[in-house]
């Protein structure tokens, strides 16, 4: 092919340079140099025509086996990008059902616990009000017995020291002192009695006052556990501790 052009640019410099005839544009050209540089043109034509051929095949045959490699990769890479997109998907939806599984199991065993754990405290109140009623009860009941026990101690004390008096009075009623002083003790005795058996009565409504108002406190707080708890379990704020109240 090198000589192919070699030749045809010998031609043109042969053509620009020769002698023109005018008044034409015709020109004198050396007969003999441009036939044999036509000559050298139709040898050199007909091997490179061929060569140029084998490459133009041979690119054919490269452009249609890059293509078909090109087809094969794209099928391959579509099929494999299908099969990994479902893939995913069948994973990422396993993933979510056992997600969603594992959040209900969550959710019904902090319910179940939630429940358990307001039917303990109920249970705990109402035996607590139970215990506290028959404490109650029972402080009220010795109370009781212990106010009547010491009215009736005062009561006899009165009346021991009444007939201790009277019959003071009656053996000393002939000395006028003596009868004076046996009124001013009898009167002694009758305060003393009288004054013992309300400090008494007040010692033993002290005392069941006291026991009263502890009951309450542990009833008031009891109370304060379970409506909290019954709070946090509407609201959704999580499992209470029905324990830190009893143990402040």
């Amino acid at each position: 092919m090198y000589r192919v052009f070699e030749a045809l640019d010998e031609l043109v410099a042969i053509i620009e340079e020769a002698r023109g005839i005018p008044p034409t544009r015709n020109c004198i050209v050396p007969r003999g140099e441009v036939l044999e540089l036509l000559d050298d043109v139709r040898e050199a034509l007909p091997g490179e025509l061929d060569d140029a051929q084998d490459v133009l095949d041979h690119r054919d045959k490269i452009v249609t086996d890059a293509r078909t490699a090109a087809d094969t990769t794209v099928s391959s890479a579509n099929e494999q990008a299908h099969h990994t997109v479902t893939s995913a998907r069948d994973e990422a939806d396993r993933i979510l059902a056992d997600a969603k599984a594992h959040a209900d199991r969550m959710v019904a065993e902090a319910r179940a616990h939630a429940e358990h754990l307001v039917s303990t405290a109920e249970a705990d109140a109402e035996r607590t009000v139970a215990d506290g009623r028959k404490e109650y009860e029972a402080l009220t009941g010795r109370a009781h017995a212990e106010a009547e026990r010491a009215v009736a101690a005062g009561q006899a004390a009165y009346d021991r020291s009444v007939a201790d008096g009277k019959a003071e009075q009656e053996r000393l009623v002939s000395a006028t002192e003596v009868v004076r002083a046996a009124h001013t003790e009898s009167a002694r005795l009758i305060d003393s009695a009288t004054a013992e058996s309300d400090r008494l009565r007040e010692e033993c409504d002290q005392y069941v006052d006291g026991k009263l108002a502890d009951f309450e406190d542990s009833l008031h707080a009891a109370l304060r556990v379970v409506g909290r708890g019954r709070s946090q379990l509407r609201t959704g704020a999580g499992v209470p501790d029905y324990a830190a109240e009893f143990r402040r």
